[in-house]
């Protein structure tokens, strides 16, 4: 191996990647950490921007806080089902509408000001030896984090596909005015004609009267890409979006096996997105905090197994929870049935907003409600 070789390399530094950086620094203070990441910071990300109070608090326990000056909380939840149910929920603790120009930039600010290198390089090659990981000859470490996205190329290269198209939704991103009228809300209207698939307005309250909105659905159930830009343009005709970017999001319900050995899949790479939401950023930095802790504290050919079991235990039950209900609100009746008995019921819905934008549990009183809906459209063949 050559010389140059650090504790933890890590690919991208989105807030998978600082996030490992940060935790990483955490658990081994002098430890040597560098960041590759193709782009300059800051710089954009196609995204809907949206950050819970949940990924505040993984970021907190890293040390890292005033990510969120300079943007209003967002305290209210604009929920329209399907079949034309509409819940606007006040949670416990506000959202936030950031940028990923600055929210990222933030987060590679801290990782550097902890210790972490960054250096730009576009990845080509990733080559896995005996005592460690090797970026296109250049870049060494004895653990290499992979949290370069949803079309990770570290994946790609250890041989893992990607995710089917029933398991990989397409979203487009743009920015508009902001809606008048009502409190300033994060919308998802969910469209009835191509579920699972909802459009967005997200309101950056940053004093520039600006929204983050988009579209997205299923892979499977896409033509093409200006069907997105059509049906968002259909869904929010009040609010002309420019910047319009696609992404992908691959989907928690269709994840890679965490292999063993030095290379520790986070974040988008690793398929933790909520198929509930298409929330990723607290997956992210949960994901990529744990991935850089077990990177440093074990930094040799056991890391990849401890993090897979590391990871199990802080998220496995919830991403069961997550596929579950993903099943079920694919039958509309069953999400209008959830989210009709949660709306007047504060404490029933504050649990159903953890599930899709934290690491919370199905609430057991929805249960007979959602499974009830689905097995009633059975044919009665069937439920016998």
């Amino acid at each position: 191996m050559q010389g140059d070789q650090v504790d933890v390399l890590i690919a991208g530094a989105g807030p998978a990647g600082a996030s490992a950086a940060l935790a990483a620094l955490r658990a081994r203070p002098g430890a040597r950490v560098r960041l590759v990441d193709a782009a300059d910071f800051p710089r954009d990300k196609a995204c809907g921007d949206g950050i819970a109070p949940h990924a505040l608090d993984v970021l907190a326990g890293l040390g890292v806080t005033g990510v969120a000056d300079g943007f209003g909380a967002v305290e209210v939840l604009d929920l329209r089902t399907p079949g034309g149910v509409r819940v606007r929920a006040r949670p416990p603790r506000a959202n936030y509408v950031i940028p990923r120009r600055v929210f990222d930039h933030r987060l590679v600010e801290a990782a550097v000001r902890a210790g972490a290198e960054l250096v730009r390089h576009r990845i080509r090659r990733v080559e896995v030896t005996a005592d460690g990981v090797v970026l296109d000859g250049l870049h060494a470490g004895r653990v290499l984090v992979a949290a370069d996205g949803a079309n990770s190329l570290v994946r790609r290269q250890l041989g893992l596909p990607r995710n089917p198209d029933q398991h990989l939704a397409v979203a487009v991103r743009g920015y508009a005015p902001e809606p008048a009228g009502e409190e300033p809300a994060q919308l998802i209207d969910m469209q009835h004609d191509a579920w699972p698939a909802y459009a967005w307005s997200f309101p950056l309250l940053d004093g520039s009267g600006q929204a983050n909105i988009g579209y997205g659905r299923l892979r499977s159930k896409l033509s093409s890409r200006a069907e997105l830009h059509g049906e968002l343009a259909r869904l929010l005709p009040d609010q002309p979006a420019h910047d319009l970017r696609a992404h992908h999001l691959p989907l928690s319900t269709w994840r890679p096996r965490q292999p063993d050995g030095r290379v520790l899949l986070c974040g988008d790479a690793a398929s933790l997105i909520n198929p509930l939401t298409g929330e990723g950023i607290f997956y992210a930095v949960r994901s990529g905090s744990i991935a850089g802790e077990a990177a440093a504290r074990h930094g040799d050919a056991s890391t990849g197994a401890r993090y897979r079991a590391e990871l199990h235990a802080a998220l496995g039950r919830h991403l069961r929870h997550t596929s579950v209900l993903a099943r079920l609100s694919a039958h509309r009746p069953a999400l209008d049935a959830a989210l009709a008995a949660a709306g007047p019921r504060p404490a029933l819905m504050d649990r159903l907003v953890d599930v899709g934008l934290g690491d919370g549990l199905i609430p057991p009183r929805l249960l007979p409600l959602t499974v009830g809906s689905y097995l009633r459209r059975l044919p009665a063949a069937v439920r016998a």
